[in-house]
């Protein structure tokens, strides 16, 4: 963790090669578990999901320090509803997110001798894909505000790498939970890609669960700083470490969203 903000254009490089990373990882095994384990869905989806798991866990780590690690726009902007991140900052995040994303499916399909780019044609556009994402998005952001909130936001990377494996199985969506992977798994007809007549669904539904997630976050953190919010994905400017010193003092005194714990006997 530095001293000082991280200039704007370091942080859009890690966002753009995080992003990056991500799809080719998501992308990639899922191309490799086809092959792997023909006729095989449910190993294809096990070894997907633990490939993206391990993967975004490395990824977090490798780039948060950076920038945050965020690689997902809704993450982005709901930062900056908490003042971790300022509006104009998650602005230029996007692009390079999304950038990113469609750089990991090219690269992807280039690993695995396919064509640059193919457009996706699995259609998953439905009522039940929509709930889902929703949902999936939501528990990701109170992943991620939870441990900042709580003091604990270098555990993020384990954290959001089992919530994103274990979501892959408890949705029907398999989890995208980020407008920037959904619109780069566009460009990819394999194992792990949309086809862009259900991306707007997707990404409609991401915004959803990210706009339902402030409010729950408030309801049960209502004490979240912008400083709080500087330490996601993981900490990476000195507000966050401010942040981080608050809430190991709020382990030893009651927080405003915390209840106190039990009287020491004397």
């Amino acid at each position: 963790m530095s001293s000082a903000p991280v200039p704007l254009l370091r942080r859009l490089a890690a966002e753009f090669l995080g992003s990056a990373f991500l799809a080719a990882v998501v992308i990639g095994a899922g191309i490799a578990a086809q092959r792997l384990s023909p006729a095989q869905t449910g190993l294809q989806l096990l070894e997907d999901a633990a490939a993206t798991a391990a993967g975004l866990f490395a990824i977090i780590l490798m780039f948060g320090p950076v920038s945050g690690g965020h690689f997902n726009p809704v993450v982005s902007f709901v930062d900056a509803a908490f003042g971790g991140l300022s509006w104009r900052d998650a602005a230029a995040y996007l692009p390079a997110q999304v950038a990113g994303c469609i750089g990991g499916a090219v690269a992807a399909n280039v690993m695995f001798a396919l064509p640059a780019v193919t457009i996706s044609a699995k259609h998953r556009a439905s009522a039940a894909h929509f709930l889902s994402e929703v949902i999936a998005t939501l528990g990701l952001l109170l992943v991620i505000f939870a441990l900042a909130r709580s003091g604990r936001a270098r555990s993020a990377p384990a954290a959001v790498g089992a919530y994103i494996g274990a979501a892959y199985w408890f949705t029907s969506s398999t989890s995208f939970a980020n407008p920037a992977i959904t619109i780069g798994r566009m460009f990819s007809n394999t194992f792990a890609g949309i086809a862009p007549s259900s991306a707007p669904s997707f990404i409609g539904a991401q915004v959803v669960g990210g706009v339902v997630a402030v409010g729950v976050i408030k309801a049960l953190y209502p004490a979240i700083t912008p400083e709080d919010a500087a330490g996601i994905v993981v900490p990476h400017d000195e507000r966050a470490g401010r942040a981080a010193a608050r809430a190991a003092h709020d382990g030893t005194s009651p927080s405003a969203d915390r209840p106190p714990g039990p009287a020491r006997p004397r």
